[in-house]
């Protein structure tokens, strides 16, 4: 295996592949080592399953670091809460922290929205890949919306209405 310049080692060639070949508004699920990845994998667009042997915030790091995320739909990132009457864990809060700040380095104004955890598997079903990491906090699944790269090499964002000019 041979590595490449100003690219996370974490991301192989596989995975690369699989966010390349992903469009804008395509989501892909990055889960925690619980998460029934392989069975939901087989209802997905590429039928792909990853697996990374890190944590889900390393994960989170090297993927923002390429994969732009689409900041024109309401919540580009989204999480697993869990249902309805159960609180979640200490451990799963601190963990979405970290995510705020690692999606936040990355990519300045998405926003996250939690997805209650049946429905979580669900919207799993319609991304395009799982990639599964070795994360054992609860509740550590996320879902990542793909966006477009601008001209300037970062991710599109929308023009307020305000501040556009026509020439």
């Amino acid at each position: 295996m041979g590595l490449l310049k100003g690219i996370d080692p974490l991301l192989s060639a596989d995975l690369l592949h699989i966010l390349r070949s992903m469009g804008h508004g395509d989501k892909l699920c990055i889960c925690d080592c619980n998460f029934p990845a392989a069975s939901i994998a087989t209802n997905t667009t590429s039928k792909k399953h990853v697996l990374l042997t890190v944590s889900l915030p390393q994960a989170l790091d090297a993927i923002c670091s390429v994969l732009p995320l689409d900041h024109f739909v309401e919540s580009a990132v989204c999480y697993m809460s869990p249902q309805q009457g159960v609180e979640m864990p200490f451990e799963g809060v601190k963990l979405n922290k970290k995510i705020e700040g690692i999606i936040d380095k990355h990519s300045t104004g998405v926003n996250m929205a939690p997805v209650e955890r049946f429905r979580f598997y669900e919207e799993a079903r319609e991304c395009y890949a799982i990639v599964q990491t070795v994360e054992r906090k609860p509740y550590g699944n996320v879902i990542f919306t793909k966006g477009v790269i601008g001209p300037d090499g970062q991710d599109l964002k929308p023009i307020p209405k305000a501040a556009q000019v026509i020439k």
